[in-house]
C-alpha cells in the first residue's frame, strides 16, 4: 500500500499517528458566507487538519417527492428537496473565496460534490474528494472524481461489503488506487449503542491494502470517548460534523462538535500518544536504576571458605543486582570459591570460578 497525501498529512496504512481530523461544516453555515468563514476560523485554531463543506444545488440531488429519513422533531423539513433547498445557495464564487480564507489559516479545504458539474470546479480547489455513503453506488459520480487522480474519502453508511467492493472496483478501474474507506452509519444521529465501531476492524480485515476511517454522526456527549476508541481501533481518517453553535435548532447542528469540543479530543488524543509511547519492547534509560537495583544478585546464603565447591544451600539470590547477576545461578553450583566469603556477601566474577558445565 503506498503512502496517500491529503494536503500537509501523508496518510501509510497501518501506520499508528494523529488521524487526519475533518470537520465536516456542511451546511452548518446556512448560507451565511461569514458563518463559514467564521468555522474555517474556528476549525483551525482548535487543531482540525481540514474543514469540509458540501456543494450541491437541490434540484440535482433530490426529487421534489424525496422524503424526509431524520428525527424531524429536530430538523423539520417536510421532505429532502426542502432541506437541501434551504441552503444551496453557495456558486462557485464562494467556494473559491473558502477555499482561499481556509488556506490562509492553514486548514485543508474539502467539499463533497454531489453533481458532475461541482466535481469540476472543486477540482481547482481541493487536496481530495469526499464522496457521500448515499452516492456510493453512484457509479457516474464515482467514476467522475475517480478520473480528477486525487485521494478519495468514500464512506460507507448504509453498505454491504458488496457494494462498498464495487464501488471500489469502479474507483480502481480509471486508475486510481487513493482510496480512504470510511465506516459510517447512515442515522442522524446515529445512537451510541449503533455506532458499530468494531466494523473499523473488519474493514481493515477485508480490505487490507486500504486506509480505512471513521465519519461519526452520533451526538457530541461522549465524544472523546467514540472517536478515540474509532482511532485504537484503526480509524486513520476521522470525520465530525462541526457547528459554530450546538444550541441551534435543525439541520446538524444537533450532533455537530464545536470548537472546545475538537480542543477537548486534541488533548485526550496527544495524552493518549504519549502513554501508547514505542511499539517495539525494549527497557528506558529512565529505568536504569530500577534495573540495577531492584532485580536480584547471588549472594552468600552462609560462609563460604577459598577452594570449597559451591552447593544450593551455599546461594541466595537477593537484591539488589549489582553483583553477579541472578541469571548465572546455575553456573554458579558446581564451581569453586577464590577466596573466604563471608555470609549475606554479594558475589561478583572475582569470587568464583564459574560451572561451564552448569546443569540448568
Amino acid at each position: 500500500m503506498k503512502d496517500i497525501t491529503i494536503g500537509k498529512t501523508t496518510l501509510l496504512k497501518g501506520r499508528v499517528d494523529r488521524p487526519y481530523f475533518i470537520a465536516e461544516a456542511g451546511v452548518n453555515h446556512e448560507g451565511d458566507i461569514e458563518k463559514a468563514y467564521l468555522m474555517i476560523e474556528q476549525a483551525s485554531k482548535a487543531g482540525a487538519d481540514a474543514i469540509k463543506f458540501q456543494t450541491y444545488k437541490a434540484h440535482k440531488l433530490a426529487s421534489k417527492n424525496s422524503p424526509a429519513y431524520w428525527d424531524r422533531s429536530k430538523e423539520s423539513s417536510r421532505n429532502q428537496y426542502d432541506l437541501f433547498k434551504k441552503y444551496d445557495v453557495f456558486g462557485e464564487n464562494e467556494y473559491i473565496s473558502l477555499a482561499k480564507l481556509a488556506d490562509e489559516n492553514n486548514i485543508d479545504f474539502l467539499s463533497t460534490p454531489f453533481d458532475e458539474e461541482a466535481v469540476e470546479f472543486l477540482d481547482q480547489l481541493v487536496p481530495a474528494f469526499k464522496v457521500a455513503s448515499a452516492d456510493i453506488t453512484n457509479y457516474l459520480l464515482l467514476k467522475s472524481v475517480a478520473r480528477k487522480k486525487k485521494p478519495i474519502l468514500l464512506s460507507t453508511g448504509a453498505s454491504s461489503l458488496s457494494e462498498i467492493y464495487k464501488a471500489v472496483e469502479t474507483i480502481l478501474d480509471e486508475g486510481n488506487d487513493q482510496i480512504v474507506l470510511l465506516h459510517c452509519i447512515l442515522l442522524y444521529p446515529t445512537p451510541y449503542k449503533h455506532a458499530n465501531l468494531g466494523m473499523i476492524k473488519h474493514m481493515a480485515q477485508v480490505f487490507p491494502k486500504t486506509i480505512i476511517g471513521y465519519s461519526d454522526h452520533t451526538l457530541p456527549e461522549y465524544m472523546d470517548k467514540i472517536l478515540l476508541t474509532s482511532w485504537m481501533l484503526g480509524a486513520q481518517v476521522i470525520e465530525k460534523h462541526f457547528t459554530y453553535d450546538k444550541s441551534l435548532p435543525g439541520n446538524d447542528h444537533y450532533h455537530a462538535m464545536d470548537y472546545s469540543d475538537i480542543v477537548r479530543f486534541r488533548e485526550k488524543l496527544e495524552f493518549q500518544l504519549s502513554v501508547m509511547g514505542k511499539f517495539e519492547k525494549h527497557w528506558l534509560k529512565e529505568e536504569s536504576a530500577a534495573r540495577e537495583n531492584a532485580r536480584r544478585s547471588i549472594v552468600a546464603n552462609r560462609f563460604i571458605p577459598e577452594g570449597k565447591i559451591i552447593e544450593k544451600e551455599d546461594l541466595v539470590l537477593k537484591r539488589p543486582g549489582t553483583g553477579m547477576p541472578a541469571e548465572l545461578y546455575y553456573y554458579a553450583l558446581g564451581g569453586e570459591a577464590l577466596r573466604d566469603i563471608d555470609e549475606d556477601e554479594i558475589l561478583a566474577f572475582k569470587d568464583i570460578i564459574l560451572n561451564d558445565s552448569a546443569n540448568k
